[in-house]
This record gives structure tokens, sequence and C-alpha cells, in this order.
């Protein structure tokens, strides 16, 4: 069995190596020494293979070298495949940088995906759940709604390159497929390739984003000088075809505009059908790519914070409202949910979601959250439970004054096992204990671990 491995420089060596085990983000794990022409210099030294799973004997391209561990890539399979090895679903696997994962059973990458959490939590925290939750699982394989993707235009060879970059690098490779993306999107790319190749500004355009909402898709094209008429008339013909919505993007974000109907909103839309909401979305925005896992988490969310009608909530890095208005349906009237978020436009699409969906018991607040806010009166109003999705960066600068806020129970949705640990040990330190914990596959063949976990008060003596 070969892969398709993007050319390496030829002076690296080749080596076979038997693999052990799986590193955290999927990679084969071997050790120098266990073949007889393995260097006697090196004995010992560890390498992480890409493509090579536990058990398996395999010819690899040295890739990276460094004084502690060395990188490689498979290139022949030279043993009986371990078990949970499949045959990649696209072509453009080993070459495209976008999924790593694909020669894994699903059900072999969400278990190794647990033992991710699972170690992270145990390392650098020190903590086990009470309870381990059901992995939350993707219904679908094509399941990517949004996907930015590269553009370059070769003049010497006359040849436009629209893809995605390879593994570790800037290079961009050309795909024809993109196996995880949406079918109705993935079956655009050629089309859209001919379209680019056709323009005559086709030097200047960057990248394009395509986003999907239940009934409507977008296409954004980035260019960096101004388009001619002629190629503004083809971009809006095809968009016109397909019914799609069309924006351009010459600058920034802030300089994104909507071609195909002017006066138009510049928004797409999601339904969360359980809680009867629709939300708005610009094509920029960022959203869950994952509209199959979407739903389960958002109702996993809610119900471990077990809210009661009645019950003040915050959200924090709340964006457009995704768990907020859902938070709100679940305390009622009554209720109050804070939602704060550092993006003023997010704020104001929350806003506006709210309102849409004539939910007025949560308001939003923009706020800097690595920066002291304790001064703000938004901050200071008491609250039953708490619900935080950070960035990969993680919350450490809030997790420090949560414990201020008074929530019997804090869910953290988190984007990095890492950060997640970090900032379960200081909420720990402060009182709390962590009851559930689980995983969700909101990136399905990679490397991205995408987690839930339920923080609750210990109760002291004088509580009882």
């Amino acid at each position: 069995m070969k892969h398709r491995a993007k050319p390496r420089p030829s002076q690296l060596p080749q080596y076979i190596f038997k693999v052990e085990r799986l590193s955290h983000e999927g990679r084969g794990v071997a050790h120098y020494g266990t073949e007889l022409n393995h260097p006697s210099e090196k004995q010992g030294k560890k390498v992480f293979i890409r493509y090579a799973l536990p058990g398996e004997i395999v010819k690899a391209q040295v890739t990276r070298q460094v004084s502690k561990l060395e990188e490689a890539d498979s290139i022949e399979l030279l043993s009986e495949p371990n078990p949970h090895r499949i045959q990649p679903i696209c072509p453009h696997f080993g070459t495209c940088g976008g999924c790593n994962m694909q020669h894994i059973h699903p059900d072999e990458q969400i278990r190794l995906k647990q033992d991710v959490l699972k170690s992270h939590l145990s390392h650098f925290a020190g903590l086990v759940p009470e309870q381990w939750l059901a992995p939350l699982r993707s219904t679908r394989t094509d399941y990517r709604h949004k996907a930015r993707i590269g553009v370059r235009y070769l003049a010497k060879q006359n040849k436009l390159l629209m893809g995605f970059r390879e593994a570790q690098s800037n290079h961009l490779t050309a795909i024809e497929t993109c196996k995880i993306l949406d079918i109705e999107l993935d079956q655009a790319l050629p089309e859209i390739k001919a379209l680019l190749e056709s323009l005559k500004g086709k030097s200047s355009i960057g990248h394009i984003e395509l986003a999907k909402g239940d009934s409507e898709i977008s296409l954004l094209v980035r260019h960096t000088e101004k388009l001619k008429a002629h190629d503004v008339n083809l971009l809006q013909q095809y968009a016109l075809q397909k019914q799609w919505q069309l924006y351009l993007q010459p600058a920034g974000v802030e300089s994104v505009q909507r071609l195909d109907d002017a006066q138009a909103d510049m928004h797409l839309h999601y339904r969360l059908k359980d809680f009867d909401i629709e939300f708005a979305f610009n094509p920029t925005d960022f959203t869950q790519v994952n509209p199959t896992v979407n739903p389960q988490m958002v109702n996993l969310a809610c119900d471990l914070l077990e809210l009661k009608a009645g019950e003040t909530v915050l959200d924090l890095f709340c964006g457009l409202g995704n768990f907020s208005l859902p938070l709100a349906k679940r305390v009622g009237a009554t209720g109050k949910v804070i939602a704060v978020e550092g993006s003023e436009a997010m704020v104001k699409r929350g806003t506006e979601n709210a309102l849409n969906n004539r939910i007025s018991n949560v308001k939003f607040y923009s706020q800097d959250l690595t920066k002291d806010f304790s001064h703000y009166s938004w901050a200071n109003q008491g609250f039953d439970a708490l619900l935080i999705d950070p960035p990969r960066a993680g919350a450490e600068q809030v997790m420090h004054y949560l414990p201020k806020f008074g929530a019997q129970r804090i869910v953290y949705v988190s984007c990095n096992p890492a950060t997640l640990a970090r900032d379960a040990g200081i909420l720990v330190q402060h009182g709390y204990q962590l009851t559930k914990a689980g995983v969700m596959d909101m990136f399905t063949h990679t490397g991205h671990v995408e987690s839930i976990a339920l923080f609750e008060k210990k109760l002291e003596i004088n509580d009882l």
C-alpha cells in the first residue's frame, strides 16, 4: 500500500520502522533501534510517521530532523494493515493538508480523540470526570458547510491552482474534489475553477469562500485589485444561474459587498429545530461548520446546565448567539441570559437574531474578555449557570474571575483539549469539580478534538 505523499528532498534517508502507538494528532510513533539498518547514533530516538498505524511495519521517508525527534511520511506498508485502517475517501489524501485521519476508521478516530481528552485532563490537571459522556457523532461524511479555498495563478505556466495548503507547508495543492465538503459545494468546485480561469483579473484572486445555510449558498471572492466589468458580469451570471449569493471582498472583512442583489441583506440562515430558532449569519461570520453536530452540542449544553425557569445564565464568547438564544428559551420569560462577545459585529448579529426570533430575555454585550471587566454592570449581576466557549487559546484570564459570578454549574465547550485542561485545573482550585466530559465529532477525519465539560460547585458544609 503506497501513499501519494508530496515529494521530499532526496538527501533525506528512508528507513523501515515498526509503529508502536499513535500520537495525539494521529501520527504513528516509532523509535530508532528496532531494525538492523538504523544508524547506531540514533538509537532510541523518537520518530513521528504520518499515515502509519500501531503494529504496522512501514517504509518511511524522513522529512524533518531535529535533535530530539524526527518526522517522516509512510511511503509503503510492509506488513498486514492495522485492523482500523480503511481506504481514504479522498483522492487528494496524502497531499492536501486538510485531513490527516482518513486512513483511520471513524470509530477509531473517536476513540483516539477520547484518549487525547483523557490524557490532557489527567496529565495537565490531574483530573478524571465522574462520568464520561457518550461522544456526539456526525451523521454525514460531507459534513463541512463552510470552506476557504486558496487560489493562485501561475502566469508563466498560464495555470490556475485552486485548492488547500499542503500539510505543514504554504504550498497550494490543486484539488478537484473535497469529500468532507457538502456534496452540493463539492460538485461545484470544477465549474468554479473554470469560472475563475475565464476571468481577465484571475491573477488578483487570493481565495474564495463557500458557505451554506439551510437553503442558501454563498460564493465570496477575495481579490486584491479591482475587477473589470467583464469579470464582474461573469461572476454575476454564474451566481444567477446557480441562484447563489455572490460577494466580493477587495480588502478586509469590512469591505465585503453583496453583488447578486445589492439591496438584500448579507445573510444566510440556519435553524435549530428543537428550539424553533433561526439564525442569520454573514458569510464571513464564525459559525459551526458541521450542521449535524451543532444541534446535538447545543442540546447537550442546555441539558448539562439543568436550567430552570427564572434562572440567570451567563454566556461568554457567545458569537452570534448559537448558545445564547436556546439558553434564553430554556430559562423562560422570567429568566435572563447575558451574552458577552469581543466582536461588536457579532454582538450586533446576536441582537438582531434575538429580535427576529422574538426573544426578549437575552442581552448582548461587547467586551474584550482578556482584560479586566469586573467593573462593568453585566459582570455584577450574579448567575445561576454559566456557559463558556472560548477560542483555541482558552480563557485563562477569565477563569480566575469565574468564581465571583457565583454560578453553581459551568459548561465549558472547547476546541483545544490542552487549554481546557489548563483552565479546568484553575476551576478546581476555585472549588469546582469536573463531573462530566466528552468529545464531539465536529471535524471527522482531522486531528481537531472538540469537547464539552461540566463543572459543578462543591457543596460546603454550611451549604447543606
